[in-house]
């Protein structure tokens, strides 16, 4: 879904919901229900197939002990008990002016289609069956979709909306290997393909600022790995919408504790973005975006607790406001740039 509108409040040819510079999936879920739409993560209980020895141990190297589902609740075994423990932590601030919000349950954590199916369905048809829940959030991977999982979430999916997010990070191979990522980039538009044809919303899910393998040679300001390049995560982006899928969530490296990538940075083996660079890669990204792709995020969190670096990432807030600075900078609008890359 495209939201357009016939011009911004800035008159500066921003022409998406609410004169945003991006099609934003808020106002995207806005618009459809009427309502605030909100996320709620909720723990799968789910492992990866990188983790248990399947194609892997240790999992990717930046992810933390908790498979990336750091603020996901945990209902105790009732995922009923979950949405509405999430729902009441909604503060009254973020709920002024909405007295019927509706929740997404999100399941984020590790592989959520990585369990077996009488558990991935219970969980996910009593989410799906909240009377909050607009509709179903799934994240995976593209080597966990056997064809009875995709079955099931095509049959929820009658239901209510369902929306697969694939981990890709990256679609450079060598990058994703040194990653520990487990499985071949082809595998992704593969994957879209098929949940796309069972009826299913697909999201793809990429980090800038990735450190890549030796074998690339040392950064050019002295560390011995040097970033992924700016033309490779532009491909990374182009890779996702290009494959088909409906939406892309752009994250930022968080090295995290407790994690392979947490060692290596101690060690002073590589850098992480600064925000001026990241809020510059997000540009980049948004103006060659097809205007249809929904834009989910543009920023991620991670726990303080945890956190490593970058520090500066630790204020969600300041960092989105320097991003819509940046935007306004440069006059960035989703796909501005996308005939000139054609």
């Amino acid at each position: 879904m495209v939201l357009k509108e016939t011009g911004s409040p800035a008159g500066d040819g921003c022409v998406f919901a609410g004169g945003a510079r991006y099609n934003k999936t808020g106002d995207v879920l806005k618009t459809k229900y009427g309502t605030k739409v909100y996320k709620l993560a909720l723990s799968s209980g789910a492992t990866c197939p990188n983790r248990d020895g399947t194609c892997g141990t240790g999992g990717c190297i930046f992810c933390s002990s908790s498979g990336s589902g750091d603020f996901a609740q945990d209902g105790g075994g009732s995922i009923t008990a979950a949405i509405d423990r999430a729902a009441a932590s909604l503060s009254a601030s973020k709920l002024k002016g909405f007295e019927k919000p509706l929740f997404i349950p999100y399941f984020q954590d590790f592989s959520a289609t990585y369990a077996p199916l009488e558990t991935q369905r219970a969980k996910f048809t009593e989410a799906i069956n909240h009377p909050l829940a607009a509709e179903l959030y799934v994240a995976t991977r593209p080597d966990c979709l056997p064809d009875d999982v995709v079955d099931l979430l095509a049959e929820l999916s009658r239901v209510k909306p369902v929306t697969v997010e694939l981990g890709l990070q990256t679609c450079d191979d060598a990058v994703a290997s040194f990653l520990n990522r487990g499985y071949p980039s082809r595998m992704f538009p593969e994957a879209v393909a098929k949940l796309k044809a069972a009826g299913l919303n697909t999201v793809g899910h990429m980090i800038a600022g990735l450190p890549c393998p030796p074998s690339y040679g040392p950064s050019d300001d002295g560390f011995p790995l040097r970033l992924e390049s700016r033309d490779s995560i532009l491909a990374t982006a182009d890779f996702i919408t290009s494959s088909g899928a409906d939406g892309i969530k752009i994250h930022l490296l968080h090295v995290l504790e407790n994690t392979a990538l947490a060692g290596m940075y101690k060690k002073g083996l590589f850098r992480t973005l600064s925000l001026e660079e990241y809020a510059g890669l997000v540009c980049d990204i948004i103006d060659i975006l097809p205007e249809e792709t929904v834009v989910h995020r543009i920023t991620g969190d991670a726990p303080k607790s945890i956190l490593i670096s970058p520090l500066w990432s630790g204020d969600k807030k300041i960092v989105l406001n320097f991003i819509a600075r940046e935007m306004a900078r440069r006059g960035t609008v989703q796909g501005r740039l996308r005939s000139e890359k054609q």
